[in-house]
């Protein structure tokens, strides 16, 4: 049967692209749906920025988007992690991690929404194996023995050996398939910003603890910061109504001046907090990557790591199968995918489940085991290392794309 493409994606964000890529480099013929419309040049700054573990930066550099890239994206060099409290500064037992305990470099990178999605296009547009369709809604999709066709909102119809859902947690793709999810919702809302400060910040990311959720301070190139703020639903909202002078002024207690003076810089942005994962990764021709299988806290920064990790593990499963005259939309080679990401990314979204309900709180001591706990694990270089390459990405069985090797 001659289908449209090889392989489906559903969903333009940042690992559809990253997938279609991968794919495309592996000689599979993709087509990416993307419901936004075609973008062209590079956008003023949203706010939005990533942390790129070292995994993920080897795995961008395999697709051959890291040198579009290598230019705007901030190293972390060190992270620094404490409880705090509004107007009170960081504790004095604190957790500290340095880039020269292991041998791969930075732990990471912070790039910024708009460079990571130009690289993509731009990208993608070079490659002529994959075919993009922007601005373009799935609308239903059927699965058969022989093929996974999706309607477009045109009417138009699509056939392919697999689909793959990359459209978030609230994944349609996944829903038409009959995949449930479970999860529940944290009392929290997720408050983004960017803020331009005096004082260099020596390439540090920091991680405040406070009552009501963690505040990470992640630096960006220049002298500019990405803030993840979180706070309650009623506090979040009432804060984010606030003009930027105001608003500036509920976070400066929070942020401290050890960075000088601030000002905001790009748009603020606000989302609920709360966890998701889909009960299967996989069905009949059909495969989930990202948020569509896995949404997590924000508290470590790693919902994109995360999705990255199942790019590399479904492009390998995928193009090993073709190599070998395995249809690659069989159960059973999809099942392979399953087992690879499922346990890690289940058991990484409950370990942050339980750092945040730990640390977002104000019971004294709760307060007081957990900064002992850090101070222990802050001196003890063996810990201190194992954390680091956690981090980093660079634990577990690493598909190859994340250790920088071409499939």
């Amino acid at each position: 049967m001659r289908h449209d493409a090889d392989i489906l994606i559903v969903g333009g964000g940042l690992n559809g692209p990253a997938l279609a890529l991968a794919l495309a480099q592996g000689g599979l013929r993709v087509t990416l749906i993307d419901a936004a419309p075609e973008a062209a040049g590079l956008p003023d700054f949203d706010g939005r920025a990533y942390s790129l573990a070292v995994a993920s930066r080897r795995l961008l550099g395999a697709i051959g988007v890291w040198p579009a890239l290598a230019g705007a994206a901030q190293p972390i060099e060190q992270i620094k992690a404490s409880d705090g409290r509004a107007g009170e500064g960081a504790a004095p037992w604190f957790l500290h991690f340095d880039h020269d305990e292991i041998e791969e470099g930075p732990m990471g990178h912070m790039v910024e929404d708009r460079h990571l999605r130009a690289a993509f296009r731009d990208a993608i547009a070079a490659t002529e194996a994959i075919t993009h369709l922007p601005g373009t809604r799935v609308v239903a999709q059927e699965i058969t023995d022989e093929a996974a066709r999706v309607t477009l909102q045109t009417g138009a119809q699509l056939s392919a050996r697999l689909v793959v859902g990359c459209d978030g947690r609230d994944s349609a793709t996944a829903a038409r398939a009959g995949i449930a999810r479970v999860g529940w919702p944290y009392a929290q809302t997720g408050l983004v910003c960017a803020v331009e400060h005096a004082k260099p910040h020596d390439a540090i990311a920091h991680q405040f603890f406070m009552p009501a959720g963690p505040l990470a301070i992640l630096p960006l190139t220049g002298r500019r910061s990405s803030i993840v703020w979180t706070e309650t639903h009623a506090n979040a909202a009432a804060i984010h109504a606030l003009d930027n002078d105001a608003y500036l002024a509920a976070l400066r207690p929070r942020f401290g001046d050890f960075l000088g003076p601030l000002r905001l810089i790009g748009a603020r942005g606000i989302f609920p907090l709360g966890l998701s994962l889909a009960q299967r990764y996989v069905a009949p021709r059909l495969a989930l990557v990202g948020d569509a299988a896995h949404g997590v806290h924000p508290v470590a920064g790693q919902g994109l790591n995360l999705g990255l990790r199942d790019v590399g593990a479904l492009a390998e499963v995928l193009i090993e199968a073709a190599r070998r005259g395995e249809d690659l939309a069989d159960l059973a080679v999809l099942e392979r995918y399953q087992r690879w990401r499922r346990f890690d990314t289940t058991t990484l979204a409950l370990g942050m489940d339980a750092v945040n309900r730990l640390f977002s709180n104000d019971n004294p001591l709760l307060r007081l085991g957990r900064d002992l706990g850090m101070g222990v694990v802050s001196a003890t270089p063996a810990l201190r290392r194992r954390f680091i390459r956690e981090a980093a990405g660079l634990t577990g069985t690493l598909p190859k794309l994340l250790q920088g090797r071409p499939l």
